[in-house]
């Protein structure tokens, strides 16, 4: 029986497990893989106290600060599945190595996975020109022409990552607007190779062997025309991994887990969530990691009572 089970290992997760070997709590964490999204990203400048640094080195140091960490207990290589709560208010966890692990306490930092189009073609040509990674593949489209289908900061970031390699870059925006940082903005629309069409809502991927272009509809005439391509970069949002606790607590209609702004306490007595698995305003790293470092603090005090 574990005092805490930290359930992710993002920044979010790494803080916590920091904090809560610090308050000499019996913690066990279970992630599939330690660092978080951002270990994809080529430059991170918002790390506070970072100006820049690669989000592999950023995940490195963040396992490291974790690993120095005397009394935690790390499983690296498994995912949670299934949490039930037992009659005494622990719970019981089932991970996909076929593992059973208790806690009296339970933090939620599972993080988030990319959303799908959900249309035809899509699951067709993944890996045969649709990705989801720009700054893992972007290097296979040297002078390709490709599309980036979303209006976001991430939408953003992936046209800036294509810029050294493709020829041509469409950004396809299903609204009237970008919705990505101001600065980012300019410095896409300063570029001659990118064209940004607005209203622009995909509603199939082409291709034979690979993608071969999209199928999309105008937004405000009800036009439907062909764009030809040779890759989709999509980056359209997140969706929160919190199935395996969908019946123990409350979600919005995205399925982020509900949590109280103070305590981070969700409505499930023993359950705490914090980062891209909450219903957190802004999903941001330095967010992450100092929401769960506040959900610790709140199941130290429950603890120590």
């Amino acid at each position: 029986m574990y005092d805490l089970i930290i359930i992710g290992g993002g920044p979010a997760g790494i803080a916590a497990g920091v904090y809560a070997a610090r308050k000499k709590m019996n913690t066990l964490l279970i992630t599939d893989g330690l660092g978080g999204q951002s270990v994809v990203s080529a430059e991170i400048q918002n790390w506070i106290g970072t100006p820049s640094i690669s989000g592999f080195d950023l995940a490195k140091n963040l396992e490291g600060h974790l690993r120095a960490q005397k009394g935690i207990e790390i499983v690296d290589d498994d995912r949670v599945t299934a949490v039930q709560k037992k009659e005494d208010g622990s719970f019981s966890l089932a991970t996909k190595n076929a593992k059973t692990y208790e806690a009296k306490y339970i933090l939620l930092v599972s993080g988030s996975s990319r959303k799908k189009l959900g249309v035809p073609g899509e699951a067709a040509f993944e890996g045969k020109g649709v990705v989801y990674c720009s700054i893992c593949d972007a290097p296979l489209f040297g002078e390709k022409t490709v599309a980036v289908v979303g209006g976001g900061n991430s939408a953003l970031e992936s046209v800036i990552d294509l810029l050294p390699y493709a020829s041509k870059i469409y950004l396809m925006v299903r609204s009237e607007i970008l919705k990505g940082d101001p600065v980012t903005q300019e410095k896409i629309k300063n570029e001659p190779k990118v064209e940004i069409l607005l209203d622009a809502i995909v509603h199939e991927v082409e291709g034979k062997d690979l993608v071969t272009g999209v199928k999309y509809q105008n937004a405000k005439s009800g036009e439907i025309k062909e764009l030809p391509l040779d890759g989709v970069f999509v980056e359209i949002g997140l969706l929160p991994n919190s199935d395996f606790v969908k019946d123990l607590v409350d979600r919005d209609a995205y399925g982020a887990v509900k949590v109280d702004a103070k305590t981070q306490a969700t409505s499930c007595a023993g359950i705490w969530a914090a980062g891209d698995v909450s219903d957190v305003l802004y999903k941001q790293n330095n967010i992450s990691a100092g929401d769960a470092i506040k959900a610790v603090l709140n199941i130290y005090d429950q603890f120590k009572r």
